[in-house]
């Protein structure tokens, strides 16, 4: 990977008065993701920092669990709500394998450190591939049951250029993962909802989730919007719109009326759907430059 020079991305306190604009607009939760937020100087404390922002209901993180045993304590000190940890193997060589760096001792560590913290939802999310880990969607499953995590399925979406596989040939549905999870337990409808695109089955004390953007379009309910390291607001992950909000903040800094005005305005351009094509490249950029 090739890491930005920090002039390009955000400074913390940019993040803060991004934050309190779109709480302005009406925002209630939001979501620091990455790439890997946890690797971010810093992190903890502007957590801390926008947890206060009045307005603000729910201060949720999605992180790879990497940093989570030494920083799980602080995390919840900080205020932080919710968390989720992307996990798509239990097995040590795949996961070292998938994650060309990470070790699963420390992430599952992780997720011990933030049941001790008094984290009481901690979601896991798994991105499954028929040829590299639909194997164990089973297994993943039992894990968080044995754990009391919830879990959510995503069906992987076409983003960036890749040569190690065809998309196509590795594509599993949701619809393909709840087929199997039926013949070893009761999937019970569940009303549970996170305001997210999962679609939750209860099993035991789990919620089970599937997010499928190919095989249940859910662009009808979605109000989510993301901005990236660079401060471009994106108004949909399959789309190219954006605007610079880094632009704006520094070229009118202190102009907090602008920042929303300029907000609000990009709001027409959010589209009605995403196109998904999963044999083809239509999204150039990879989720680590996006936000997962």
């Amino acid at each position: 990977m090739q890491f930005l020079p920090r002039a390009q991305v955000l400074s913390l306190e940019e993040c803060e008065t991004l934050v309190k604009a779109f709480v302005k607009l009406g925002v209630k939760k939001v979501r620091l993701t990455g790439g890997e937020p946890l690797v971010r100087n810093g992190a903890v404390e502007l957590m801390a920092t926008l947890k206060k922002i009045p307005g603000l209901e729910e201060l949720l993180l999605t992180t790879n669990g990497s940093r989570l045993e030494e920083l799980a304590p602080k995390l919840k000190s900080a205020g932080l709500d919710r968390i989720n940890v992307s996990l798509d193997t239990l097995d040590p060589i795949r996961f070292k394998e998938l994650s060309r760096t990470g070790k699963l001792e420390k992430v599952l560590a992780g997720l011990q450190a933030a049941k001790a913290a008094g984290f009481k939802r901690i979601k896991l999310n798994s991105v499954i591939l028929k040829n590299r880990n639909a194997d164990e969607v089973e297994d993943l499953v039992h894990f968080a049951l044995s754990e009391g995590f919830d879990l959510s399925f995503i069906e992987a979406m076409p983003l960036g250029h890749i040569d190690d596989h065809q998309r196509g040939e590795e594509f599993i549905s949701s619809a393909d993962i709840q087929t199997r999870l039926a013949q070893r337990w009761t999937l019970e409808s569940s009303q549970y909802q996170t305001g997210g695109p999962s679609r939750y089955w209860k099993i035991g004390n789990s919620q089970i989730g599937f997010i499928s953007p190919h095989s249940n379009n859910f662009c009808a309910s979605c109000n989510r919007l993301r901005v990236t390291a660079e401060g471009r607001l994106l108004l949909c992950l399959g789309n190219e719109h954006s605007l610079d909000l880094k632009a704006i903040m520094r070229r009118y800094p202190g102009d907090h009326a602008r920042l929303r005005d300029s907000i609000e305005a990009a709001m027409s351009n959010k589209p009605e759907r995403h196109h998904f094509d999963i044999n083809e490249t239509q999204i150039v950029r990879f989720m680590n430059t996006t936000g997962g």
